[in-house]
């Protein structure tokens, strides 16, 4: 596990995915904002079906999972939260590339509306009260990342921005799992419980995905499925010239990869 020094005061580099994710949320901000000053009934249209609603959601609302992410409300939950996400992403693609974040910050998010679409189905299920609250802003993803800065660098110090105290990664990372578990006890648990969500769905990326980020997962799943495809083709093909040879009279065999076995030669060191 890699261990590093206290962060300088300065900031993160901004470029590849944390870029994008603050550039995308910035302007998703803004757009909302003047659509909203033109025509408000467009707005408040988009943000009914942009944010995250488990009912909504449950009727075939599908995109709502990943829209949610986007919809950010309020100037200040909007800086704090896009302050958050270039220092954790920025800090995390120095060290891992912009697809692994990619795939983390994906990962925490739909871990969060997973969590929220849980705690609505307990509620319905041990009939509980559970206030309707949309689920909205990166948060989310902000946790999860937060959980694997924790687990990977928490003896590394960050600044409490705007607070100038320094802090360890591990103690932060408790400090704000803390702060979700005590607004599960208020108004606000489905969004508290759907944040922790995030933070659980970081560490099981950490846990579960390979270094290199989804991406990589798939392409290794695609490769494999390909050639798993290739190697029956050839098994196939290999049983049909059996049949084919014994119709003339003669008889040749295959190994189970569909390769020639040529029972006069001892030397079978080409096959391995």
């Amino acid at each position: 596990m890699r261990r590093i020094g206290n962060t300088p005061l300065a900031f993160p580099s901004f470029h590849g995915a944390t870029r994008l994710l603050v550039l995308v949320n910035l302007a998703t901000y803004f757009a909302l904002l003047l659509i909203g000053a033109a025509k408000v009934d467009v707005a408040n249209w988009l943000f009914q079906h942009g944010v995250f609603v488990p009912q909504y959601f449950l009727r075939g609302w599908v995109w709502q999972p990943v829209t949610y992410s986007f919809v950010q409300v309020g100037l200040l939950g909007t800086l704090l939260a896009l302050m958050s996400l270039w220092f954790l992403a920025g800090f995390l693609e120095d060290f891992h590339g912009s697809s692994w974040v990619l795939s983390l910050y994906a990962t925490g998010v739909l871990g969060t509306a997973a969590a929220a679409l849980l705690i609505y189905l307990a509620s319905r299920l041990f009939g509980f009260a559970l206030p309707t609250i949309p689920l909205t802003g990166s948060f989310g993803g902000i946790f999860g990342m937060l959980a694997v800065i924790g687990l990977l660098y928490g003896e590394t110090e960050f600044m409490m921005f705007p607070l100038p105290i320094n802090i360890k990664a591990k103690y932060l990372a408790i400090v704000y799992i803390l702060v979700a578990v005590a607004m599960m006890f208020g108004d606000l648990r489905l969004y508290a419980f759907a944040q922790l969500g995030g933070a659980v769905a970081g560490w099981l990326f950490l846990r579960l995905m390979p270094r290199r980020g989804v991406a990589f997962l798939f392409s290794e799943q695609w490769y494999g499925m390909r050639n798993r495809y290739y190697r029956w083709k050839r098994r196939r093909a290999a049983r049909k010239f059996e049949v084919y040879m014994r119709s003339q009279g003669r008889t040749v065999k295959f190994d189970g990869q569909g390769r020639l076995i040529d029972e006069d030669r001892d030397d079978r060191s080409r096959w391995n």
